[in-house]
């Protein structure tokens, strides 16, 4: 029973480093100033189904739904190339996500420096 995890890990991890390297080659950022990062991978254990998510990074909201639309749109092509590279029995069908952690962590260290300049700026007029 423990093999499981582990191949199911080297699968993700598979199918992660493969749809990296897809993405850059389908260019399916709409500019050159936006980034397209799979940030993870999680297949089913049946190998049938794969959630992307994926981080963007240099765009607004509008980009975002983009970028998860040109994914889509050329997700059979994924894939298909992917069956050929990887040669698995099945290949998942993948399903992509906009993966928000990046952002939510950076939205917070934000934060934390404002509040930190607050209470400099606080301290400063205290003296």
């Amino acid at each position: 029973m423990g093999a499981a995890p582990d191949r199911l890990t080297r699968v993700n991890e598979l199918i992660k480093r493969e749809l990296s390297s897809l993405i850059t080659r389908y260019s399916v950022s709409p500019s050159a100033s936006v980034l397209v990062s799979v940030t993870e991978v999680r297949t089913s254990v049946d190998l049938r189904n794969a959630t992307v998510s994926v981080s963007i990074f240099g765009g607004d909201k509008i980009t975002n739904r983009m970028v998860l639309e040109n994914l889509h749109a050329v997700r059979c092509d994924f894939q298909r190339d992917m069956a050929r590279t990887l040669g698995f029995k099945h290949t998942p069908v993948l399903n992509f996500r906009i993966d928000n952690r990046v952002a939510a962590g950076d939205r917070v260290f934000a934060l934390l420096e404002e509040l930190e300049s607050e209470q400099t700026s606080a301290g400063d007029d205290n003296e």
